[in-house]
């Protein structure tokens, strides 16, 4: 996909990104910063997502050892480049999205644990959309890396963190990958469930967090779902007898998604049919 007129450019060449960033491990992040911005298709419609794994993976690679200390420094320093540096679709935005994602590879070692769940969270809530995308992915980096813990952070997140913190546990676990886990997909839909059941609580939704994980949560289920689709179904099933607007279009906006749709369309007519019912 083309962006702002220019073509994404996907990842830079390893040794010009290896050079940066040894550079940057060393103390001067000057090149790797310069690059970072210069190929980060900002400003414009999509971020180099691509560049933002190679540059995870690099920094996660060496999450442990004698740079790990300094891999730590980089990717939490680029992750604290604040709104008011970088705004929504400047390049420097870019940086701390990358330092989000790549801190998600440092759940590995316990005693960074704190930091990268911090990180992740300060993240989940920024004003920038873009952020609150990095919080998600680095979720997915990080909880097959610490999933007891990871679980039990998202677990407060869900229960009674603020509706960004929500959305972003929603997003972080709608992963196929971390879904092939049974744990990782039961805590998934147990996490969906206790959400919904403040969401449909909720007094005032007109609060553009309440909105946002609104939006979220439209899609989010289908993919936990599709997972393991016996419990999924139930749990949709459940959701769709709840006389309640919203919850009604999540579940509506989840039963339309083409991974359920096409792929179990007596159990989607099913649930369809719950909401369908008189009160």
């Amino acid at each position: 996909m083309s962006t702002a007129g220019r073509a994404v450019t996907p990842r830079v060449p390893a040794a010009e990104f290896d050079e940066a960033l040894c550079s940057a491990l060393a103390g001067d992040d000057r090149a790797l910063v310069a690059s970072l911005r210069e190929h980060s298709n900002l400003p414009g419609r999509r971020g180099n997502l691509e560049l933002a794994g190679q540059f995870a993976d690099a920094l996660g690679a060496r999450a442990e050892g004698e740079r790990a200390d300094a891999a730590w420094r980089l990717a939490s320093s680029l992750a604290a480049v604040g709104a008011t540096e970088a705004s929504t679709n400047d390049p420097g935005e870019f940086l701390a999205f990358c330092g989000t994602v790549a801190a998600g590879g440092f759940a590995s070692v316990p005693e960074r644990r704190d930091g990268v769940w911090q990180i992740i969270g300060g993240a989940a809530e920024d004003a920038r959309w873009r952020l609150r995308e990095a919080a998600a992915q680095a979720i997915q980096r990080a909880l097959p890396l610490d999933r007891t813990g990871g679980l039990r952070v998202l677990e407060t997140w869900a229960a009674s963190g603020s509706w960004p913190l929500s959305r972003a546990v929603a997003a972080g676990l709608a992963d196929p990958p971390l879904l092939r886990d049974p744990e990782v997909a039961a805590a998934a839909r147990h996490l969906h469930d206790v959400i919904l059941g403040r969401f449909a609580a909720a007094a005032d939704r007109r609060d553009p967090g309440f909105r946002m994980l609104r939006q979220g949560l439209g899609y989010t289920l289908s993919v936990v779902a599709a997972a393991a689709p016996q419990p999924g179904f139930a749990l949709l099933r459940r959701w769709a007898a709840v006389a309640d607007r919203d919850v009604a279009w999540i579940v509506r906006s989840n039963l339309g998604k083409a991974r359920l749709a096409r792929a179990f369309p007596e159990e989607v007519e099913s649930v369809a049919a719950v909401g369908r019912e008189p009160a």
